[in-house]
C-alpha cells in the first residue's frame, strides 16, 4: 500500500472534523441567520425604513437611495477582498471582526441618531441613516466571500439549502411576532422614539446572531490559493467569464431580474399614499412579508437541494414580476397582502439560492473569487434600479413604475428558465 502524504492526511483530518462537527455547526449557524433575520425584519428595508425615510423627507428618490446604498456597500467590495480571503486557512476570525464591528454596530448608532435628532435635524438623520445602512452593507459584503467559504466547509452541499431555508425561515417566523410588535410600537410610541426603539431591538438580535457565528467549529481549508498582486488578480477575472458561457448567461439573466426589483421599496409608500395605511397596517404587511419569507424559505431550500437552485431563482423572479402588478390593480388595501406574499416569495428565493448556486459553478478553491465576482458584477444594476424606480415614480407615477418593473422581472425569469443550464449538472456529470 502506498503511504499517504501529509497533505492527503490533512485533507482526511479536515473532512473527518467537518463530518464530526456537522450537527453542531448546522445548529449554531442556523442560529446565526435566524437571529439576524429576526433583527433585520424589525427594520425591514421593504417596509419600516421606507416609512421612516418618508417621515424625514418628501423625496421619493431618497427612498430609492436606501436599497441603493445597501447594494453599493454590499456588492462592490467583495471582489477586492476575495483575493485576500482565498489565502486564509481559517475564515472565521476575519468574518467575526468585520461582521461584528462593521455590520452590526451601525444599527446602534442609527438608533441613537433617530432618538435624539430626528425631530430637530431630520436632514442630518437621513444622511446618518443612509451612511449607517451603507456601512453595514459594506461590512457584510467584505465578509461574505470568507463567510460563505466557511459555510461551504462546514455544511455539505446536500444540506445547504435546508440550512439556509430553515434558518431564514425560523428567523422569519419569529419575525412574524416581531411584526406585531412593529405595529404596536409604531402606534403606541411617539415619533421618533417608535422607530428608534425598533432599531435598538434590531441591534440586540443581530448581536445575538454574532454569538451564534462565534461558536462555529471551522476546520482548516485543505486547499488555499497563494495571494497574487491585485492587478494580476483582476486581470485574471475576464478569463473566468470567457471560459464559462453558462456562468455568463447566469450573470446576464440575474442582472435583468435585479433591474426588475426596482419597485420593491415603494409598495409600502404606495399603500400609505393610496390607502392611508397606519402603523398597524405597516405592521400587518411587515408580518405578511416576514411570514411569507418564513414559509417559502424552507420550501425554496428543499427545492434547491432536490431540484437545483436555478429553479428556485426562476420562481423567485416570477414572483418579483407579479408583486407590482397586484399592487397596481389592488382595489383596496387588503389586496396588498398578496403583493407582499409575492415579494416574500421573491426575497426567500434570493436568500435560499443566490449564494448557493454560485458554489456549483466553480472549484472549491475558487469559491471566494466566484462569489465576489458575481456580486460585484451584479452591483451596478442593484444600485441603479431603486434610484431608477424613484425617478419613474416621481416623473411618471407609481403605475408606470410598477408596469416597467413587472415586464423587466418577467423577462429575467424567462432568461433564467430557457437560457441558463442548471450548473449542478456539471458537478454530477
Amino acid at each position: 500500500m502506498t503511504p499517504i502524504t501529509a497533505e492527503e492526511q490533512s485533507v482526511i483530518t479536515a473532512e473527518e472534523q467537518s463530518v464530526r462537527d456537522f450537527p453542531w455547526n448546522f445548529s449554531v449557524n442556523m442560529a446565526d441567520i435566524m437571529f439576524i433575520t429576526l433583527g433585520l425584519s424589525l427594520i425591514s428595508r421593504e417596509t419600516v425604513l421606507p416609512v421612516l425615510i418618508s417621515q424625514l423627507t418628501d423625496s421619493k428618490i431618497a427612498i430609492g437611495l436606501l436599497p441603493a446604498v445597501w447594494s453599493l456597500g454590499y456588492y462592490l467590495p467583495q471582489l477586492l477582498t476575495a483575493n485576500f480571503t482565498e489565502g486564509l486557512r481559517f475564515k472565521k476570525p476575519f468574518v467575526m471582526l468585520v461582521g461584528g464591528l462593521g455590520e452590526r454596530v451601525p444599527y446602534l448608532l442609527i438608533g441613537l441618531a433617530v432618538w435624539f435628532l430626528a425631530e430637530s435635524s431630520p436632514g442630518i438623520v437621513l444622511v446618518l441613516l443612509l451612511a449607517g445602512v451603507g456601512m453595514a452593507g459594506a461590512s457584510a459584503g467584505i465578509a461574505t466571500p470568507a463567510w460563505f467559504d466557511m459555510i461551504a466547509k462546514v455544511i455539505p452541499i446536500q444540506r445547504r439549502g435546508l440550512w439556509s431555508g430553515l434558518g431564514h425561515g425560523l428567523g422569519a417566523l419569529l419575525g412574524v411576532a416581531g411584526a406585531y410588535a412593529v405595529g404596536r410600537i409604531l402606534d403606541a410610541y411617539v415619533y421618533p422614539h417608535n422607530f428608534a426603539t425598533l432599531v435598538f431591538l434590531a441591534f440586540l438580535f443581530v448581536m445575538l446572531s454574532w454569538i451564534g457565528l462565534s461558536l462555529t467549529r471551522e476546520p482548516p481549508s485543505t486547499t488555499t490559493k497563494e495571494r497574487v498582486p491585485l492587478v494580476r488578480y483582476l486581470a485574471y477575472l475576464p478569463t473566468i467569464l470567457r471560459r464559462d458561457a453558462n456562468y455568463r448567461r447566469y450573470l446576464i439573466s440575474r442582472t435583468v431580474v435585479n433591474l426588475g426589483a426596482m419597485a420593491t421599496g415603494f409598495f409600502i409608500v404606495y399603500g400609505r399614499e393610496r390607502f392611508a395605511l397606519d402603523g398597524a397596517g405597516v405592521g400587518l404587511l411587515t408580518g405578511v412579508l416576514i411570514g411569507s419569507v418564513a414559509v417559502l424559505n424552507l420550501v425554496w431550500g428543499i427545492t434547491g437541494d432536490r431540484v437545483g437552485h436555478k429553479a428556485v431563482l426562476t420562481g423567485a423572479a416570477l414572483a418579483m414580476a407579479g408583486a407590482p402588478l397586484v399592487a397596481l390593480l389592488a382595489p383596496s388595501a387588503g389586496w396588498l397582502v398578496l403583493t407582499f406574499i409575492l415579494l416574500g416569495a421573491a426575497l426567500a428565493g434570493e436568500q435560499a439560492s443566490s449564494l448557493n448556486i454560485i458554489l456549483e459553478f466553480c472549484a472549491p478553491e475558487d469559491r471566494p473569487t466566484y462569489i465576489g465576482l458575481t456580486n460585484t458584477l451584479l452591483a451596478p444594476v442593484l444600485i441603479l434600479a431603486p434610484i431608477l424606480g424613484g425617478w419613474l415614480a416621481t416623473i411618471f407615477g407609481f403605475a408606470a413604475l410598477f408596469v416597467v418593473a413587472a415586464l423587466v422581472a418577467g423577462g429575467g425569469a424567462l432568461l433564467l428558465a430557457l437560457w441558463v443550464r442548471e450548473p449542478r449538472q456539471r458537478l454530477s456529470g
